[in-house]
């Protein structure tokens, strides 16, 4: 078993909408939620548990906050799931050494980004 010791274990975030960052999140990733009481839901499925924490704020790079990426085997068809379920891309797909990328806010005004090391997306 390894161990959970000095590591990442949960992730937080603020949440100007609770309701509909869980409806994005569930559509689009699969996430599942479990409400402790009104200003709080937690997520899992998401490879690393975490929560929304209801909020005034919104995290986004151009601030400091960290940018949580998350992987795509295809980048097109994951950035049509974000914009169907009321995802804006802030950043379209650009190259970088490595694969290519893009940056999304989920509807409650968080900023997450996309990669993928399959350049057949291009």
């Amino acid at each position: 078993m390894i161990s959970k010791h000095d590591k990442i274990d949960y992730l937080e975030f603020p949440s100007r909408d609770l309701a509909a960052s869980k409806t994005f999140f569930s559509a689009v990733f699969g996430w599942t939620f479990t409400d402790y009481g009104p200003d709080y839901t937690a997520f899992s499925d998401a490879g690393i548990d975490g929560g929304f924490y209801a909020a005034d704020l919104a995290s986004s790079s151009a601030n400091g906050s960290a940018l949580v990426v998350f992987y795509s085997d295809n980048l097109d068809a994951t950035q049509r799931n974000i914009e169907a379920a009321g995802g804006l891309i802030v950043k379209p797909i650009f190259s970088f050494p490595g694969g290519q990328r893009f940056h999304f806010t989920e509807p409650a005004g968080n900023e997450f980004a996309v990669w993928s090391n399959n350049l057949a997306d291009e």
